[in-house]
């Protein structure tokens, strides 16, 4: 059976390495003249910058990609050190070291600003709707309505800035719960060797040696459908035929490609519903220290920061990604969409946060990138993502523009990238 596969970004390369080793004849064609997308890294003054992604995965070595990434065989190394996570809060007078002006806080400590009255609700509200989780409203509504505190705001802006680009108000409340009840099954996050380009280098491996075929600088511009089925794809004016269809450029972008061959409701409603999607914005700001700046291979987050919700120090567990002797830190700030056309504003707030967080250090900005439109943090924001299936049979979207339910960033890729494998592999078994 013949696959063939739109772009080379982690749910294409997953997504094909999957299916090589299950004997599939597989294809990419990828449109940029690199492999990888938003999930490779950049060589820049001897450092290794990655070119979306952090070079972090949110749950390390025992989420959904780390057990995907093992099940296909990829030879990645996933480190995972504690802290997992600090919360950098300020400090109030009387403290005795009140002049440094912060103190970090354990992520598992997160509840301690809470009042006693706080505590209690939330370990009976957080017990009582596992079973039967809230809907029809977003995680900030709920946290109005239930705990009503500055801390509760500021601590989910920040985990879901982070984690997200999405502020909590954003996000809707049952796809919040299912995020932190991952996030506790499968552990902190965790760095690859190599960074992101460790697991796609791992990825272009496997499916090579499984004599699959990657093509860059190759786009493709239609998908040729008959009888309701897609019967290939359009690439420089050339037709490619296959059995099955997995793109992992989006739901929007996969909707203008087959748009004009296919007219009936179901397409319809789906180009309209995939039109709908607003991708998710951020800002990352890479720096370079020759002291550490965190101090840890953790997340560090910044609830009381203007716009930059949280920072990691990669080479803290993987030194390789700068050059000896110097440490690399990446912060990353969600862009709400009220503030999307003025990202220079949004860019100098975030500047203005790092001399604050990082008062008295010396680094300096090595490369500032913003992601939107295009090129953005998301395709779809959480919880907001359609399925995995498109109305026509054969076609599957992978990627961030169609993740599973629960999964942080790469986390839910990989997540989408099994519900669609599952389903083609007990297709071919009927």
């Amino acid at each position: 059976m013949k696959a063939i596969i739109i772009g080379s970004g982690l749910g294409g390369l997953l997504s094909a390495a999957k299916l090589s080793k299950a004997g599939h004849e597989v294809e990419i064609f990828e449109k940029l003249p690199i492999i990888g997308g938003r999930f490779t890294n950049i060589p820049y003054k001897g450092f290794q910058l990655s070119t979306g992604a952090l070079h972090m995965l949110p749950h390390g070595p025992t989420g959904p990609l780390a057990r995907l990434l093992k099940d296909i065989g990829a030879d990645v190394d996933i480190v995972r050190r504690k802290p997992i996570a600090v919360i950098r809060i300020p400090r109030k007078r009387g403290d005795t070291d009140y002049k440094f002006g912060h103190k970090d806080l354990l992520f598992e400590n997160f509840k301690t600003p809470f009042t006693l009255l706080n505590r209690i609700k939330l370990m009976y509200y957080v017990i009582s709707t596992r079973k039967n989780p809230p809907s029809e409203q977003s995680f900030r509504q709920w946290c109005e309505k239930h705990l009503d505190q500055d801390w509760t705001y500021r601590i989910s802006d920040s985990f879901f800035g982070w984690s997200l680009s999405l502020k909590a108000a954003d996000v809707p409340v049952e796809e919040a719960f299912e995020i932190i009840e991952n996030l506790y099954r499968n552990g902190g996050p965790g760095v690859p060797v190599g960074g992101c380009k460790g697991i796609t280098d791992a990825l272009v491996k496997l499916v090579q040696t499984h004599k699959g075929t990657i093509h860059t600088s190759s786009e493709v511009t239609g998908i040729k459908i008959k009888e309701g089925k897609a019967t290939g794809v359009i690439v420089n004016g050339k037709e490619h035929v296959a059995d099955i269809i997995i793109s992992d450029i989006g739901h929007n972008a996969t909707a203008d490609i087959i748009s004009e061959n296919e007219n009936n409701t179901a397409m319809a409603e789906y180009i309209n519903k995939a039109r709908e999607l607003r991708p998710s914005a951020g800002i990352k700001i890479c720096l370079s220290s020759d002291k550490p700046l965190i101090g840890h291979g953790g997340v560090l987050l910044t609830p009381y920061a203007k716009r930059v919700n949280g920072i990691n120090e990669v080479t803290n567990i993987d030194p390789s990604l700068a050059p000896e002797g110097k440490h690399l830190t990446m912060s990353h700030q969600c862009v709400h969409w009220d503030d999307i056309d003025d990202l220079e504003k949004e860019i100098e707030m975030g500047l203005e946060d790092l001399k604050d967080i990082f008062a008295g250090k010396e680094y300096e900005v090595l490369l500032i990138q913003s992601y939107s439109n295009e090129w953005p943090v998301n395709r779809s924001p959480s919880g907001a993502d359609l399925n995995n299936r498109t109305p026509v049979p054969n076609i599957y979207v992978v990627g961030d523009g169609a993740k599973g339910k629960g999964g942080i960033e790469v986390e839910g890729i990989a997540l989408g990238v099994q519900n669609s494998m599952k389903e083609i592999m007990t297709r071919d078994e009927l």
